[in-house]
């Protein structure tokens, strides 16, 4: 990735910088091999190669929005493909899925119109459907981005990620789900599931931490990138005190790095703070939130020396 870690955080969305994800997608091209050839510069700013990747909606959310309702685990059961019998297993192996039917193992694009069920926040289910599969390239092969449908009432089958001018986008599978609640204890957790994944819409916090190089099936020099995927996560909400509640602004500039050089350090910014899978260790109070930050296990605003320890995975600095 190299020095391409500058990111940009908002509160009713975001503004990426650097190694993410582009918004939009020409028509027979992955969304990984746009992402790559979006480099425009944005605000005259070229010293350190930002570059603008789109504004998201809801850009405070881990993860996309359907329908005003939060997609919280989709199930491993009860999966489909048309014309054939019912997987009896399916799990994920970096990103791509697997599935047995029979003795038979199917994967990747064998998963083409697949049909899953999911569960909402509401506590109501829903149908989900794989209308494309993509595999990314190079370095990124173990990447897989599908293209999702879910079922609506009125019968019509409709994207389940939306870039904000209403362009369809992809997502990625990740062995694991989320709380999404706010201001409470686990709020923006990760949890390992055996019954349930979730689907990562690019363009929102989950998906970009992998599109960053944070997959967390990953390893560098035999380090497991799984925490730092998580840090990451918590990095670019802002979610300083760890309680899934997000202290971001619109158009603020985020430099991240961290100790394994994913993502090096591209600019001289004062320190913001250090992170780690739980949310920030420390922050200064050159922070991203306009507002002050009380957390309910009594962190606040200190001096945080920029070094990387056992508790610190990634660094972030602002202008």
């Amino acid at each position: 990735m190299g020095a391409k870690g500058l990111v940009g955080a908002a509160m009713a969305a975001w503004m990426v910088v650097g190694c993410g994800v582009a918004e939009t997608q020409e028509p027979g091209t992955s969304s990984l091999e746009t992402a790559k050839a979006a480099v425009v510069v944005a605000n005259g700013v070229q010293l350190n190669g930002i570059n603008p990747n789109g504004i998201n909606p809801n850009g405070i959310n881990p993860n996309g929005v359907l329908a005003n309702r939060m997609l919280l685990s989709v199930r491993y059961d009860d999966v489909k493909v048309p014309g054939a019998a019912p997987f009896s297993q399916t799990w994920i192996q970096g990103s791509e899925l697997h599935g047995l039917i029979d003795t038979q193992e199917l994967s990747g694009p064998d998963f083409l119109q697949a049909r899953f069920v999911a569960d909402l926040d509401d506590g109501s289910q829903v149908n989900l459907r794989i209308d494309n599969v993509t595999q990314g390239s190079g370095a990124d092969a173990d990447v897989w981005s599908y293209r999702v449908s879910y079922l609506e009432n009125d019968g019509q089958w409709y994207p389940l990620c939306k870039t904000l001018d209403g362009t369809d986008s992809d997502a990625i599978a990740l062995d694991a789900v989320w709380n999404y609640g706010q201001g409470v204890a686990g709020g923006g957790s990760k949890i390992h599931s055996t019954t349930g994944f979730t689907f990562a819409c690019d363009g929102y916090a989950l998906a970009k931490c992998v599109r960053f190089g944070y997959a967390p099936w990953r390893s560098v020099n035999g380090v497991s990138l799984e925490d730092y995927h998580q840090a990451c996560t918590r990095l670019l909400r802002a979610d300083f005190c760890g309680d899934g509640t997000p202290h971001t602004q619109n158009g603020n500039l985020v430099n991240i790095y961290d100790s394994v050089s994913v993502q090096t350090d591209a600019a001289s910014w004062q320190p913001e703070a250090l992170w780690n899978a739980n949310g920030a260790s420390c922050f200064t109070s050159h922070n991203r939130s306009t507002t002050p930050i009380q957390c309910a296990d009594g962190r606040t605003v200190s001096a945080c020396e920029p070094s990387f320890s056992s508790s610190t995975l990634i660094i972030s600095e602002t202008p």
